[in-house]
């Protein structure tokens, strides 16, 4: 696979910018980009739903409403973006990095503005406050994060290197995730209850360390791969869509990447309420982001070996088969304390983790197969298909968490909350996520059709036809 990668023809030798060499700047620059867009998403993801419900006093399925509407309109603006990006002609700094750091400090200010609290204002004007920022917000977060994901293919044209770049992304999510996991509750937080000055005060230094660390993305990175002229992209919306339905893979993935995405988004939301209310104990969201990130790390020297005897398909889907089986544990065992809960999710974290480091390589292989339908090679139309397909998501985790808690009872204006409502919160929390994690183990086993053998077939085929074109 290798070797039919590195012999791809439509970016020739001479039409490469002359620049250094790829190596560990390029990784550590991705790594940053990466940390910049999770510094936002993840702190959102964490503790925007409770901020609403609890400083704004929207209620649960309301804010519902609004991040399914979000998330519906950010998917039309991602693949949008990405047929903007594909048809723009490269500029001495490269075709992707400009608008990384063009288009941050919009998205940070409108960040910040989400968390605004203005005193004195009426229950109407924070809704319409939180429309307004968060669907703002979201449109801007596209603008940077298509060209980020996209520039990747532009960075280097090895395929293990590539690999690597995959794995520094996950690296800078990670990292994020650890800062934001561990340590926003920690602070947030007074006496198990939100404070709007400390949230303000959190993502005004989160939007700072994002800023630098796209600052960080643009300085260290380099695209060195340019398409000669008589391959720049002509915009043939026809053949590019004949080709995406016939992609299989990208469909499947899609599809696994959406269920994914709606329980990473569930967990995301209803953890809040789960150690809220039915530990009482806000102080173990720290440990379970440390446990989770901890998992990540530990599972990223093994995915390599296991990748190369077994296949991506295979090891996802084992990790996915374990996750489900440990939430199913949990959801029976209903009188454990929340130290004992977070270490037994930890090896359904282990276990997911693996699907979250092969991810990228799994995106890489269906636009290697778009290729080879279409004879296309449109990286920022098929990742931003992807983009969007996680787009809706986690339009549907925000709508159904937000809905789900409501339905089940909960109610911010009640100092203590219904067995019912906290019997309904440690459902969401167990349950749901092992059937979601169950169904994308069928979907890789049964449906997604590029396994280790196919995958290196795919390669051989793609070289072939390449060769055929030159």
């Amino acid at each position: 696979m290798e070797e039919a990668k590195q012999e791809y023809t439509t970016i020739p030798d001479e039409e490469k910018k002359e620049s250094a060499p790829f190596g560990l700047k390029d990784k550590i620059g991705y790594l940053f980009g990466d940390l910049g867009n999770d510094f936002f998403f993840m702190l959102v993801s964490a503790f925007l739903m409770v901020y609403y419900t609890d400083i704004f006093h929207i209620s649960a399925a309301l804010v519902g409403m609004l991040f399914l509407v979000a998330r519906l309109w950010d998917a039309v603006a991602d693949f949008a973006w990405g047929r903007f990006i594909d048809t723009r002609k490269p500029t001495a700094q490269g075709k992707f990095r400009p608008w990384i750091l063009r288009m941050s400090f919009p998205l940070v200010l409108t960040g910040v503005l989400m968390f605004v609290q203005l005193p004195g204002m009426s229950d109407g004007f924070y809704l319409a406050w939180a429309f307004v920022t968060y669907i703002v917000w979201g449109t801007l977060y596209s603008t940077v994060n298509i060209p980020y994901g996209s520039m990747a293919s532009v960075m280097t044209d090895n395929p293990v290197e590539r690999t690597a770049l995959s794995t520094w992304r996950t690296m800078g999510a990670m990292l994020a995730a650890l800062i934001i996991n561990v340590l926003g509750p920690l602070v947030v937080f007074v006496d198990n209850e939100i404070q709007a000055d400390r949230m303000l005060m959190v993502a005004v230094l989160f939007g700072i360390l994002a800023l630098s660390c796209y600052f960080a993305c643009y300085k260290l990175t380099t695209e060195r791969l340019v398409a000669s002229k008589s391959n720049h992209y002509k915009g043939n919306m026809k053949v590019t869509m004949k080709g995406l339905l016939k992609n299989k893979p990208l469909i499947w993935i899609l599809i696994a990447s959406l269920i994914f995405m709606v329980n990473t988004m569930l967990i995301s939301a209803v953890n809040i309420y789960l150690f809220k209310d039915y530990f009482s104990n806000t102080s173990a969201l720290s440990m379970i982001g440390l446990v989770q990130t901890a998992a990540v790390f530990i599972a990223i020297p093994l995915v390599k070996p296991l990748v190369k005897k077994f296949g991506k398909k295979e090891i996802a889907a084992i990790g996915m088969a374990l996750a489900a089986v440990v939430y199913v544990i949990l959801y029976f065992l209903k009188d454990i304390s929340a130290i004992q809960f977070v270490a037994i999710s930890a090896v359904g974290m282990f276990g997911f983790a693996f699907f979250n480091l092969v991810i990228w390589a799994f995106v890489t292989d269906v636009i290697d197969y778009h290729e080879y339908v279409t004879g296309l090679r449109e990286d920022a139309t098929v990742y931003s298909i992807y983009s969007m397909a996680r787009k809706i998501g986690q339009a549907i985790a925000g709508g159904v968490g937000g809905f789900a808690v409501s339905a089940v009872g909960y109610d911010a204006a009640r100092a203590a909350q219904t067995e019912e409502a906290l019997n309904g919160i440690h459902s969401l929390a167990t349950i749901v996520p092992a059937i979601i994690y169950g169904g994308i183990f069928l979907i890789l086993i049964f449906l997604y059709p590029l396994n280790k053998q196919k995958t290196n077939q795919l390669a051989v085929d793609l070289a072939e036809k390449r060769k055929e074109q030159i």
